[in-house]
């Protein structure tokens, strides 16, 4: 334990009667690991999934729950159950493992409300109030009102369900009255507009819903079996939303009713929906005005401490802050008496063990977070959730790293993140492990790709220096600036080789490519690695806002992930910028809420997108171009930059084919796709060596 440094987060604490060992909570989230099964009953995966995290050392674990009301309580079909004996063995087995390893575990309780797809079934998705519209992903769907019967049937639903965790083995719940879900429908006067007991005419009737849960639950399973509360702090863009003086009301009235911890979120409708995710609120850019009471100066982390802190002047009982917090934040907001425990989902899917590396003083051992959303997207759009960084997440095996049953000497050619990925499980499994890099620094293409993101909101530099520190430690050979050759498997004589070598550079052909005002994506590339040598990736980034060797104008070609990023660096350096892309939908490669946000932010700068395009010539006066219809225009721009996917590279592993035991091509080299699936690459193919 490191006392000083993380004191106050690694301090036990107490909810209700349920002590934690630390003050750090792995929060409810959905993974879809049911998706695969859709019956209902805890997965493998789940279970995995939960070892994973208790053995990581949490304080508390937050578990998605089961749908209590089914099917309007659900989202979609594929949930996780509890409205019936025959599940209460799963989620058992689950507690079971979660306490192994001196971990309580509460079950998050949510009703979908008006988020139901009715699609699935034909019923209409229920709310405090008819007509509620809600889109997600171009799904529309309009609530119906629930009647004052069909509201005393869902409490007690709910009831039933906090029951069955209880004999489960679970150590409480927590009612998620938050999001746009069915309960904060009825807290919240942007969406109640029924005038009776359950109506928005006092604060009191709007939060009787919850009291009635809460006062049915602790005379069901008694006073000693905690129950947390979830709500939104306040609500962003929604008219007569939640303020922090009615949340903190909604507060005291729910510890007065019982409730052992409030939770503290900011949501919103429309263009900030699901704003509990606060860096999707600053992307691509923060809104101006940010709004009251958030904080923007962390580009997102940290941003609604000051909503929770309000609240937790108005209660006694414990109050938990998230969002996009990371151990040193959750300290000083511990440290400076704003919450307190500390909420984590993003970052423990990534990095399951942080709690423990908190404890061990190895705080540069934890695998980061880039908040680069591809976990919400998978969930989302009905997908079981991956990580970018964690390769492991959702796998059935424990999330363990196994030692090789023999040690052999491997050869990693390429630092990208499928090369660092491959390096760091195959030493971490006992290989001797070589890795070479033509380049002056490790990363691959990932320095450039940080230059156009930036470091504010998807930090791919602290991705780099994590396996940076990671080749050190497990005492990986790294070799910068020495470009491999096949000589080397003689010399060497390695058992196993990994060509990380990234994709080939793809040149469309189009008359006039090579002409001066074509900026190449090669050229493109050397230029810059050679500046970020000198001046690295936060320096040039500045020095980019004063100049550039690119015109005023500039023609992007290409409409995917890469075409629509550099598109926003540009515009964001006062460039006129024009996408001209074929068939790839605008910002392809992108997480889905990510790339409906550029797309809408591009709109709104003025950026000229044109599809269904073919590039016909390039001249000094522009890039000539050709519509769908055979329409021929031209497009004056100072700069043009194709901005393609890269191709599949194998010519080096044909020629090394049959020179080693065993030769394995990876990341961009096999096939051009994300981060994320280079990392994936590395993952299996280190394990398997």
């Amino acid at each position: 334990m490191t006392g000083g440094r993380f004191s106050k987060l690694l301090e036990p604490g107490h909810i209700g009667q349920v002590k934690t060992k630390n003050r750090m909570i792995k929060t409810a989230s959905t993974l879809g690991y049911q998706y695969d099964e859709k019956d209902g009953h805890i997965t493998p995966r789940q279970l995995s999934f939960s070892e994973a995290i208790a053995r990581g050392g949490v304080g508390l674990f937050i578990s998605e729950g089961g749908i209590f009301d089914w099917p309007l309580g659900a989202h979609d079909i594929f949930h996780y159950r509890i409205d019936d004996d025959e599940y209460i063995p799963g989620w058992a087995k689950m507690a079971e493992i979660v306490h192994k390893y001196g971990c309580p575990i509460f079950a998050q309780m949510v009703h979908s409300g008006p988020w139901h797809r009715k699609e699935m079934d034909g019923l209409d998705p229920v709310a405090s109030t008819a007509g509620i519209r809600v889109e997600e992903g171009g799904r529309p769907s309009t609530t119906r009102a629930l009647s004052i019967p069909e509201i005393k049937g869902i409490v007690l639903k709910y009831v039933l369900a906090a029951e069955r965790y209880q004999k489960a083995g679970f150590d409480g719940v927590e009612i998620n009255a938050s999001g746009n879900h069915l309960l904060n429908s009825f807290l919240s006067r942007g969406f109640n507009k029924r005038h009776d007991a359950y109506g928005c005419d006092s604060l009191e009737n709007r939060s009787r819903i919850v009291l009635d849960i809460i006062g049915e639950i602790k005379g069901r399973v008694g006073q000693d079996f905690p129950i947390g509360v979830l709500i939104n702090g306040m609500e962003y863009g929604v008219d007569n939303g939640l303020t922090i003086e009615e949340t903190q009301g909604l507060a005291r009235i729910f510890q007065e009713a019982g409730a052992d911890y409030m939770h503290i979120r900011v949501d919103g409708v429309g263009k900030y929906l699901s704003s509990h995710y606060p860096e999707l609120i600053h992307y691509p850019e923060p809104p101006k005005p940010l709004g009251e009471m958030l904080d923007g100066s962390r580009h997102g982390a940290g941003g609604y401490v000051p909503v929770t802190a309000a609240i937790k002047k108005a209660v006694s009982i414990p109050v938990i802050a998230v969002g996009r917090l990371d151990p040193e934040l959750g300290e000083k907001i511990l440290q400076e008496g704003r919450a307190d425990f500390i909420g984590f989902t993003k970052r423990m899917l990534a990095d399951p063990e942080l709690p423990n590396k908190v404890a061990a003083g190895r705080i540069e051992d934890i695998a980061p977070c880039t908040a680069c959303e591809c976990c919400i997207s998978f969930r989302v759009y009905r997908e079981p959730v991956r990580c970018r960084i964690n390769a492991a997440l959702g796998s059935e095996d424990g999330y363990v790293v196994k030692p090789a049953e023999k040690k052999k000497k491997v050869m990693v050619v390429g630092s990208g993140p499928a090369g660092l990925e491959a390096a760091r499980v195959a030493a971490s499994r006992g290989h001797e492990v070589i890795l070479y890099e033509k380049e002056h620094q490790l990363g691959g293409l990932l320095p450039l790709a940080c230059l156009v993101k930036g470091l504010e909101g998807e930090d791919l530099v602290a991705f780099v220096r994590y396996f940076e520190t990671q080749m050190t430690k497990l005492g990986v050979k790294v070799k910068l600036g020495e470009e491999f050759t096949p000589s080397f498997i003689g010399e060497v004589k390695p058992d196993a080789v990994v060509l990380a070598i990234g994709g080939a550079p793809y040149i469309p052909e189009i008359p006039g490519i090579n002409r001066p005002n074509v900026v190449s994506g090669p050229d493109l590339h050397r230029m810059l690695k050679t500046y970020l040598r000198f001046f690295g990736v936060k320096l040039l980034r500045e020095l980019t806002r004063f100049w550039m060797p690119v015109g005023k104008k500039v023609a992007v070609i290409g409409g995917a992930i890469q075409g629509a990023e550099l598109a926003e660096f540009l515009v964001k350096r006062g460039r006129k910028v024009t996408i001209i892309a074929w068939d790839e939908p605008i910002a392809d490669g992108l997480p889905k809420r990510k790339q409906q946000r550029l797309v809408e932010w591009l709109g709104e700068k003025g950026v000229t997108i044109i599809t269904k395009a073919k590039c016909e010539e390039i001249t000094d006066k522009g890039l000539t171009i050709s519509t769908q219809e055979g329409k021929r225009q031209t497009i004056k721009t100072d700069t043009i930059i194709p901005v393609l996917p890269f191709k599949s590279n194998t010519e080096l592993f044909d020629t090394l084919k049959g020179k080693v035991p065993e030769i394995y091509l990876i990341g961009d080299g096999y096939e051009p796709r994300l981060i994320l699936d280079a990392i994936a690459d590395g993952w299996r193919i280190a394990n398997a060596i």
